[in-house]
């Protein structure tokens, strides 16, 4: 009888041990299942399977019962290519400063070409051995040895995909990345990320749309949850229809953005009832190509942000919004319609809205903020990180309550500020209610 059945991997001979590459057994019981009209491939806990490159199929369920740990494999030969892998032609320059990307990887991990109806579940660990990818170090970064380097989970155009309860762990780069997806549920996630290790994002849905995430435990350095619309993948069109609910992140660089690849449109999207933890931005849209954000609304959020090395990107913003052309000369898009309140914020930065030009940032509304500065770190206080950008990408000032330069119809109702003593010498103004900077 064909059709949900289940299927231990150890049955097609996966070992378990940590050792042994379990690549062909876990693929053969994949296949098995795809070819018996779908069903559940179980991997059994209390065991390791290492392993290369998989190709996730439709009306499969791939489960990891409680204990077991999916390990990426430590050898590049046991992973399959989208094309050459070659090191960043500028080594000296690292990911923070030459970082565009067009969205496709150089190779795959957990992959989807496509398909329906695929399911990631479980109680389990899927580990991405991070050390392999390893390029120079310091205190407090880690680059990778190349750029781009492999997505923990890379799935491409699949409807109706869902991802629960399990653990995503030492990502060297997106941890779970969706690409022209439809109808997708992310639901009681933990992703357990290097805060030192460069472009670990969480979850990066690029292009997808009708995208639930719920409930979700993210630590990661550069961002937690991040919107895209990348160059490589155009023909999906927008991301749209996104509820981001119920949700604790922590980041290095914003816990939830929108952009920087930003080469289609971005709607309809909801951000409420989360919080923000020791991070270094907390919510940023940042568009830097051709596309347009609109009707955004972000509600409900109780933030805590601080300051980091700028080998991340971000100054401690509450909520920072820029519109600036990725290179100068340029085309940009438009930033418009969107909501923000009922926000509590502490950190070392209040709220910055920036366009370089008029008539990009338009009809923004902001209410209900409460919002204490304070000193809480070591690093230097410089103003606003305009990043990525031509030049220096640094605002170089003091911090105000709100700071907005080229926002047209901004109002903004109910924000208070309480500055602590150790803040004052950084402090610039309080904002009046027709948004102004006192």
């Amino acid at each position: 009888m064909k059709g949900d059945i289940m299927i231990d991997v150890t049955q097609f001979g996966a070992v378990g041990d940590g050792i042994t590459l379990d690549t062909a057994a876990l693929q053969q019981a994949i296949d098995t299942c795809y070819a018996n009209g779908g069903g559940t491939v179980v991997l059994p806990g209390g065991k390791t399977y290492k392993c290369g490159s998989l190709v996730l199929k439709s009306n499969v369920e791939l489960h990891l019962e409680s204990g077991a740990r999916l390990l990426a494999s430590d050898n590049m030969a046991d992973y399959r290519s989208f094309g050459d892998i070659t090191k960043d032609e500028h080594d000296d320059v690292p990911s923070y400063i030459n970082c565009e990307y067009n969205g496709k990887p150089a190779n795959f991990f957990l992959y989807a070409p496509g398909g329906e109806n695929i399911r990631i579940t479980g109680y389990g660990v899927i580990d991405g051995n991070e050390e392999m990818y390893y390029g120079k170090q310091d205190q407090y970064h880690i680059e990778g040895a190349y750029y781009p380097r492999t997505p923990l989970l890379f799935l491409e155009h699949v409807k109706h995909l869902t991802v629960e309860h399990v653990t995503l762990t030492r990502s060297a780069f997106w941890t779970l990345h969706m690409v022209g997806c439809e109808d997708v549920l992310v639901e009681g996630v933990r992703i357990l990320n290097n805060l030192k290790m460069a472009n670990c994002d969480g979850i990066d849905p690029d292009h997808c749309r009708d995208v639930r995430i719920h409930g979700c435990y993210i630590e990661s350095a550069d961002d937690c949850i991040v919107l895209k619309t990348s160059g490589a993948y155009q023909e999906y069109g927008p991301t749209e229809n996104i509820v981001i609910s119920d949700c604790i992140l922590m980041s290095t660089s914003a816990a939830i953005k929108i952009g920087t690849e930003s080469e289609a449109d971005f709607r309809h999207i909801y951000v409420h009832h989360c919080i923000i933890k020791g991070t270094g931005r907390a919510v940023s849209l940042q568009l830097r190509d051709g596309g347009n954000i609109s009707d955004v609304d972000i509600s409900h959020l109780d933030m805590e942000t601080r300051a980091f090395s700028d080998q991340y990107w971000g100054q401690s913003e509450g909520i920072c919004m820029t519109a600036i052309p990725r290179h100068t000369g340029l085309s940009y898009g438009t930033i418009k319609h969107v909501r923000i309140s009922d926000i509590t914020l502490r950190g070392e930065n209040g709220i910055f809205l920036y366009s370089e030009d008029p008539d990009h940032i338009k009809d923004i509304t902001i209410k209900d903020v409460k919002m204490t500065l304070t000193k809480t770190t070591k690093w230097e206080i410089e103003g606003y990180d305009l990043r990525p950008c031509d030049g220096e990408g640094m605002l170089r000032t003091k911090v105000y309550g709100l700071y907005q330069n080229n926002v047209d119809h901004l109002k903004t109702k109910r924000i208070k500020v309480q500055v602590a003593e150790n803040f004052k010498p950084f402090y610039g103004g309080e904002c009046n209610d027709n948004g102004t900077i006192a």
